[in-house]
C-alpha cells in the first residue's frame, strides 16, 4: 500500500484540528476525508472506501463510545486509531475491547501521529495469513500465539524471539518469575517446530524424587528392582523426535545434572537394568525461577550444564513489568472461564483501577485465579471489588480517593484507621446517601452499612 492510495476518515469536532491535520496529512501524499461528529462519519464509511480512520472520542455521537463500537462492528477490517485530549480509564479499557489500533493524546505532536499511522498501516500490508481482526487486544496477541495474551513491548520482543528459536533445534532455556507462563512459552515454541508430531514430555524437577530418576527419565527393564513388574520406556524416549520439558530445572540436585547433561551431549541413555543404549533425537527446552548464572558461581549448577541448555535464552517480564497487558489478560481470562459463570459480563471500573495498582506477584498465574475466584463469587453480571481477595481490596482502600492530599496510606496508618476515613470521605461526597456511596466503592448497600456500624459512623450526621 503506498501512501498515495491511502484514504483517511478524520472524525474530530474541532474545525481546527481537522483542517490542519488534513492539510499536513495531504502534504505528506495521504488522501483525507473530515468529518465533523460521528453520524457524518458514518456516511461517509458507507459510501466510500477508507484505509484507516483517526476519531477523536469526545464529540457528538461518540459520548458513550457509540462511534467506535458502530465503527469495529461495521468496518472491523479499518483499522482505528483514538486520539483524545481527555483521557480516561474506562474509555482507553473499552476502546482497547473495541479493537483499535492505537491510543494517542492530545496535545499531539505531527511526526508522533505520521509514526502512528504509519506503524498501522505496515501491519495493514502483512501477508493475508495475519489477518487483522487476529490482532484484536481482547484475545492480546495473534492467532499464532492463541494462548499467549500481550501487546506490551516486552511481549512483542518475547513474540519475535518464539518466532526465531521455534524454527531452530537449539536448546532453549526460558527464565522468569513463578506464573509468568514459562511452560506456554515452551509448548508454544514446540507446537511451531518442525518436532510438532512428536512428543512434548513435562518433566517437573521439583517432583522426581532423586532415587527415581533415572527410572522416570530413561526407563527401566522388567526385573530391575523390585516393583518393576513390566519394561517400561521412560519420558525421554516419548520425547524421541520431540521436546523434553525441563521445568524448574534449577531445582535438580547436582548429582542429577551430570546425568542430564550426558543425555543432553550424547543424545542417548541407558534403561535402567539394560545394557544396550538408546539413541534419542530430542530437544531440550528449560525453564526455572532463578538466577542460574549466580547459582553457576555459588557452586551449586554444572556450568557445563548451564551452557549446554542456555544457547538461546528467552527471559519473562513478571506481570507489573507489562501492565500494558493487565486488563487485556483479565478480560481474556473472562471469556475463557465464562463457560461455567455465563451469568458475568465484564468488570467495574473501580475493579480494573485495583488490577493495575496490585503489583502480582504470582504474576500472570495469580491474574487468572483472580479472575476465577471474583467469578464464582459475584452476584451480578459485573464484578465489584468486594468479590476480590483481601489483598487487592486492601490495596483498593489504599489507593482510594479522599485518604488525605497523597491519597496513599502512611506508614503509620493503620489499615482500619484508613477505611474508616475512606468512608467518611464517601459519605461527605454524597451527602450521607448510602447508596451513592456503595456505588462508588465497588460494594453493596448492605456491605457498606455493615462497616459503617463496624466503624461506629452514622450516614446521617453527613446529610445535607
Amino acid at each position: 500500500m503506498t501512501q498515495k492510495m491511502t484514504r483517511i476518515l478524520i472524525v474530530d469536532d474541532e474545525p481546527l484540528f481537522l483542517k490542519t491535520t488534513g492539510e499536513l496529512l495531504r502534504k505528506d501524499g495521504y488522501d483525507c476525508v473530515c468529518a465533523a461528529d460521528a453520524r457524518a462519519a458514518l456516511e461517509a464509511l458507507g459510501h466510500d472506501r477508507f484505509d484507516l480512520v483517526l476519531s477523536d472520542l469526545n464529540m457528538p455521537g461518540n459520548l458513550r463510545l457509540e462511534f467506535l463500537r458502530d465503527q469495529r462492528a461495521a468496518w472491523p477490517e479499518i483499522p482505528l486509531i483514538v486520539i483524545t485530549g481527555v483521557p480516561s480509564l474506562p474509555t482507553a479499557v473499552e476502546s482497547l475491547r473495541l479493537g483499535i489500533a492505537d491510543y494517542l493524546l492530545k496535545p499531539v505532536s505531527y511526526r508522533d501521529l505520521l509514526a502512528s499511522i504509519r506503524r498501522v498501516l505496515d501491519k495493514r500490508t502483512e501477508p493475508p495469513s495475519r489477518p487483522s481482526r487476529d490482532d484484536d487486544p481482547e484475545r492480546g496477541s495473534a492467532s499464532r500465539f492463541p494462548e499467549i495474551v500481550g501487546h506490551s513491548p516486552r511481549m512483542l520482543e518475547v513474540f519475535d524471539l518464539i518466532d526465531r528459536v521455534a524454527r531452530t533445534d537449539t536448546n532453549i532455556l526460558i527464565t522468569g518469575e513463578s506464573g509468568t507462563g514459562k511452560e506456554i512459552v515452551a509448548r508454544t515454541i514446540h507446537q511451531r517446530s518442525r518436532r510438532a508430531s512428536g512428543g512434548f514430555g513435562i518433566i517437573d524437577c521439583t517432583a522426581i524424587p532423586e532415587t527415581l530418576f533415572e527410572s522416570i527419565l530413561f526407563g527401566h527393564a522388567r526385573g530391575a528392582f523390585t516393583s518393576a513388574i513390566r519394561d517400561e520406556s521412560g519420558l525421554l524416549k516419548q520425547c524421541d523426535r520431540g521436546t523434553a520439558f525441563f521445568d524448574e530445572v534449577g531445582e535438580l540436585p547436582v548429582v542429577l545434572q551430570a546425568k542430564l547433561l550426558r543425555v543432553v551431549q550424547e543424545q542417548s541413555f541407558t534403561p535402567v537394568g539394560k545394557n544396550e543404549p538408546v539413541q534419542v533425537d530430542t530437544r531440550f527446552i528449560c525453564a526455572t525461577n532463578r538466577e542460574l548464572e549466580f547459582e553457576v558461581h555459588a557452586g551449586r549448577f554444572r556450568r557445563d550444564l548451564f551452557y549446554r541448555l542456555a544457547v538461546l535464552h528467552i527471559e519473562l517480564p513478571p506481570l507489573r513489568e507489562r501492565a500494558e497487558d493487565i486488563v487485556l489478560l483479565a478480560h481474556h481470562f473472562l471469556d475463557q472461564l465464562r463457560r461455567g459463570h455465563s451469568h458475568v459480563a465484564t468488570f467495574s471500573e473501580q475493579v480494573l483501577d485495583c488490577f493495575l495498582r496490585y503489583d502480582w506477584p504470582g504474576n500472570v498465574r495469580e491474574l487468572r485465579n483472580v479472575v476465577e475466584r471474583a467469578m464464582a463469587l459475584t452476584r451480578g453480571t459485573e464484578i465489584q471489588v468486594g468479590d476480590l481477595p483481601p489483598a487487592l481490596r486492601r490495596d483498593a482502600l489504599k489507593h482510594a480517593p479522599g485518604l488525605g492530599d497523597s491519597a496513599t496510606v502512611s506508614r503509620t496508618e493503620t489499615l482500619d484507621e484508613a477505611q474508616r476515613q475512606y468512608l467518611i470521605s464517601l459519605l461527605i461526597r454524597h451527602a450521607g446517601n448510602v447508596s451513592q456511596s456503595a456505588k462508588q466503592a465497588g460494594m453493596s448497600r448492605q456491605g457498606l452499612h455493615k462497616l459503617l456500624k463496624k466503624f461506629g459512623i452514622s450516614a446521617a450526621e453527613y446529610r445535607r
